[in-house]
């Protein structure tokens, strides 16, 4: 939160013109409609990361009110792509699970593996933040940025057997503590007022990720 508010400062007395923020689909918490968590939402976050963004996300809004700073707020669900680490402490479930899938090892699944998560490939990400930084209504605005579809871990596992032709076991093990069970964006008001839509489905972002974790292993 601290070098939010340090970068914001800087940003407003060096001049610069507009800054996006990389927030989080994790300040929604739980959500009341598993089909929609839309930026209309009363927050409720149970972790203290997604506590920490939505501290920053206000931060970035008050200075847009206070000194007319051009902040955008991106709400990110679930990125996925190329040089994530999937040996990593937080490392994200896919890259696991494609490194899994890649080795034919048995892929830990926390819980039954029905709970949904809105994946979004990192390419749709940056297209994102290029839009937002240019388009005129997005100062002073928080965003979803996500496909608006989920996917269960179950289902991702499935399409990792079909892309990479090997099996893959899913090792269940019990659910942990401060997961949220459903995230899935609704994303209509990146696409009005935005007027950004994701050109990378899940599918395409999942053989791309895959193509690239099976070229570092060769």
């Amino acid at each position: 939160m601290v070098a939010t508010l340090n970068v914001l400062v800087a940003a407003r007395d060096a001049g610069v013109k507009r800054m996006t923020f990389a927030s989080s689909s994790s300040i929604y918490g739980e959500a009341q409609d598993a089909n929609a968590k839309s930026e209309a939402m009363l927050p409720a976050p149970l972790s203290p990361y997604g506590v920490s963004k939505l501290a920053a996300e206000q931060y970035c809004m008050s200075f847009h009110a206070v000194y007319g700073f051009e902040a955008v707020a991106l709400r990110y669900f679930n990125v996925f792509g190329p040089h994530q680490n999937p040996d990593s402490e937080y490392a994200a479930v896919i890259p696991r699970f494609v490194m899994c899938a890649l080795e034919r090892k048995a892929a830990t699944v926390f819980g039954d593996g029905e709970q949904t998560r809105d994946f979004t490939f990192v390419g749709n990400i940056v297209a994102a933040n290029l839009h937002a930084l240019t388009h005129p209504a997005a100062p002073g605005q928080i965003f979803n940025i996500a496909m608006g579809t989920p996917h269960t871990l179950n289902e991702v596992l499935q399409m990792l057997r079909e892309i990479t032709g090997n099996h893959v076991a899913a090792q269940h093990t019990a659910g942990r503590v401060g997961d949220i069970r459903h995230s899935c964006a609704d994303v209509e008001k990146a696409r009005q007022v935005l007027q950004f839509t994701p050109s990378i489905s899940f599918r395409e972002g999942l053989e791309k990720a895959t193509a690239w974790y099976r070229a570092q292993a060769a």
